[in-house]
């Protein structure tokens, strides 16, 4: 047994996260819907990683905020904010585009029988509230990001403060020392969790490719096709910039792999945040950087959210028969880059996106209902794509910074 495990650990991690993902849709196609009953396996992985969001954020963030200055924190996060906010309207309009070309849904006929219950909207005030918790232990519980980002700064300052002062300089540098400590055995936990993560994939991957099945597929198999095109697309984009900035992007995607395919399997971006900051810590990014940019990212930045909206939008008019005017599709942009801010951190955010779109634009609520049939098959690619958004976001601003790796 002893030589099993060494041998398993021997290998790469990639190696067997690919063997996995072959198994996983093996399994899922023989077996069908009898593969979930092995989804215990991959329920434990997403608990694993959800259990160290927290840690992780906290101690990156105010280890970093320590590393820095005020100033600087602020001018990093004025870019990284203003970075997402033009990434994800460029990829509404490269959605809007791919999809133009491809004309997903024409000749599809909407039954008007299906109906979809919107999920309340919580609105731009709800979420610019949220950011400063009115209890620390909620933000925490409920897994309020942008209130973990918020008290890990104003702790992390707060530290910065007393290390700076004569009189607790003593006491800070105590405090920063566990802080420090803390972190590292976060990132410790992370490697452990790193040996069952090719296992919790498997499952994963059998019980979605199972449940699924091949009906789903073939029945909106077009809107599937183009919106992967899209997300394609936002990848060779992805790529082309880091070339500008000289970022060599081989190294980049080696790095970032486990997170991308991870997030392609588990259809969680805040899921895969332990396994993100991982990734920027292994590119030689600062702690300061990507301990701000890669949480507020996964709230914020979801580029393949974005190209799903654009890409329901097209196909929806298509279906209903009254294709979207150029004047529809500014609102989408508009609308959807929006809606991309103001559902954060929400459950089943990508369908409530879509779904205020097409309350903006006037879509029938009815075409929601008819793509939520594909919402798994779907948020693979897209979360993958708001994954690798953040990553390259986050190495692009650092390369612009100045800084060398």
């Amino acid at each position: 047994m002893k030589t099993l495990w060494t041998k398993y650990k021997s290998i790469s991690l990639i190696t067997k996260i690919t063997v996995a993902l072959i198994l996983g849709v093996i399994a899922g196609v023989t077996f069908g819907e009898r593969a979930a009953s092995i989804s215990i396996l991959g329920d434990i992985l997403i608990h694993l990683l959800s259990f160290l969001i927290i840690p992780l954020i906290l101690f990156t963030l105010m280890t970093g905020v320590n590393q820095t200055s005020i100033k600087e924190l602020g001018k990093t996060g004025s870019k990284v904010f203003l970075y997402y906010l033009l990434s994800s309207a460029f990829a509404i309009v490269v959605g809007l585009a791919v999809a133009s070309i491809f004309q997903p849904g024409t000749g599809m006929e909407l039954d008007q029988s299906q109906s979809f219950d919107v999920p309340d909207d919580p609105g731009l005030k709800s979420v610019f509230l949220s950011i400063i918790p009115d209890n620390i232990t909620k933000a925490f519980t409920e897994l309020n990001l942008q209130g973990i980002i918020f008290t890990a700064i104003v702790f992390g300052t707060a530290i910065s403060y007393l290390r700076s002062t004569k009189e607790y300089g003593e006491l800070g540098e105590h405090v920063f020392k566990v802080i420090e400590g803390l972190n590292e055995a976060s990132l410790a936990i992370m490697k452990a969790i790193l040996h069952y993560l090719p296992i919790g994939i498997f499952a994963i991957m059998a019980k979605t490719v199972g449940e699924q099945g091949a009906g789903t597929l073939l029945s909106l198999g077009n809107m599937i096709m183009v919106l992967y095109i899209a997300l394609i697309v936002q990848l060779v984009l992805y790529t082309v910039a880091m070339v500008m900035v000289k970022i060599n992007p081989l190294s980049f995607y080696s790095k970032a792999r486990t997170p991308m395919i991870t997030a392609f399997v588990t259809q969680s971006s805040t899921g895969t945040l332990p396994l993100s900051l991982q990734a920027a810590r292994e590119m030689g990014i600062p702690k300061s950087l990507y301990g701000l940019s890669l949480p507020l990212g996964a709230t914020i930045n979801m580029d393949g959210a974005a190209i799903r909206i654009a890409v329901s939008a097209v196909f929806a008019a298509n279906v209903v028969g009254d294709p979207l005017s150029l004047t529809d599709m500014v609102l989408v942009v508009v609308v959807g880059t929006l809606a991309s801010i103001g559902t954060a951190g929400v459950p089943g955010a990508g369908i409530l996106m879509i779904a205020t779109v097409f309350t903006q634009i006037g879509l029938p609520m009815e075409a929601v209902a008819l793509l939520t049939a594909i919402d798994a098959l779907v948020g693979m690619g897209c979360t993958a794509i708001n994954i690798t958004g953040d990553l390259a976001g986050t190495s692009i601003i650092h390369r612009l910074s100045g800084r060398k790796k």
